[in-house]
């Protein structure tokens, strides 16, 4: 079995790079789709993955009565060149192989849903903030520094979602050195403390409005495109467009045509392009709102 799945994801590391390769295990019309998106949104941007390594870590092996369900972790290496510049991309999948009589039938990407309604108040532009003064320099680099280093790690002084991004970024914005407010109050201000934390800390319709109004703490302006964006700013998405926003990104860097690379939980991932197009919960539908976090120094 784990012959055929090396097999496998060989042909789709093989399929990143160019080399279309007709032998072997063939893959679903959905996976094929999934690739050929990628490599055209890399084409829109003048670039191409001129590199692909992929590494698999079984996570656990089930037998049921006729078949094996084998899921597994693979983390997949990107190497893009754009114009004259080199980056590297990066990207975990968890995945479910089914066989049947020692064949494989079927392997899929385990989804990861945005949703997060068990943490989800409602909002509305009228809401009221935490009018707590506090002053802060915004550290970009220190932002961007963190965003790097738990990009697929979970640091332990923090709690952990199954639904992670919004708390990813909330801990990348902390680390540059904008300080919690508004403590106590799940409604209002932006915080963690004591196994317990604001809606804005860790749902993204939430950080999407304190974003938009919040007038102490933290504090953001909205910026009419990605290409206003600095390092250490926020994106947020609604895929469905249908107005409640249910993921957030941290900007980690600039491609060549000045457009920005994201970092994300989650589905963990780093120096992603931002308009994530080749994302499974893209829709023709997608809003986005872009925040550059301003520094309160008075």
């Amino acid at each position: 079995m784990k012959d055929q799945l090396r097999e496998l994801i060989h042909r789709r590391v093989q399929l990143y790079v160019g080399k279309d390769e007709r032998n072997g295990i063939s893959l679903g019309v959905e996976e094929a789709s999934k690739i050929y998106k990628k490599k055209e949104s890399y084409q829109k941007r003048n670039a191409e993955i001129i590199k692909c390594k992929a590494e698999t870590k079984v996570l656990s092996q089930d037998e049921m009565e006729e078949e094996i369900h084998l899921d597994y972790l693979v983390h997949f290496q990107y190497l893009v060149k754009q114009k004259e510049n080199i980056f590297l991309e990066e990207a975990y999948e968890e995945r479910r192989a089914r066989f049947r009589d020692n064949k494989m039938i079927d392997d899929r990407e385990l989804i990861k849903s945005f949703s997060e309604a068990d943490r989800i108040p409602i909002h509305s532009e009228n809401d009221v903030v935490d009018r707590e003064r506090v002053q802060y320099t915004y550290d970009r680099l220190a932002a961007v520094k963190y965003a790097e280093r738990w990009w697929n790690d979970y640091n332990p002084e923090y709690k952990k979602f199954d639904v992670d991004c919004t708390n990813y970024i909330s801990q990348c914005i902390h680390a540059g050195g904008v300080p919690m407010n508004g403590f106590t109050n799940r409604s209002k201000g932006w915080w963690m403390k004591n196994n317990n934390w604001s809606f804005s800390w860790s749902v993204a319709n939430s950080m999407r409005w304190h974003l938009s109004g919040s007038k102490s703490g933290l504090q953001a302006k909205e910026v009419s495109g990605p290409e206003d964006l600095l390092l250490g700013d926020i994106i947020c998405y609604d895929f469905e467009g249908d107005g409640k926003y249910n993921h957030t990104t941290i900007v980690v860097a600039k491609d060549y045509d000045g457009m920005p690379l994201v970092n994300a939980h989650t589905q963990n991932s780093r120096m992603r392009y931002w308009a994530y197009e080749d994302s499974t919960a893209y829709t023709p539908n997608i809003k986005y709102k872009f925040f550059s976090i301003i520094d309160v120094n008075s």
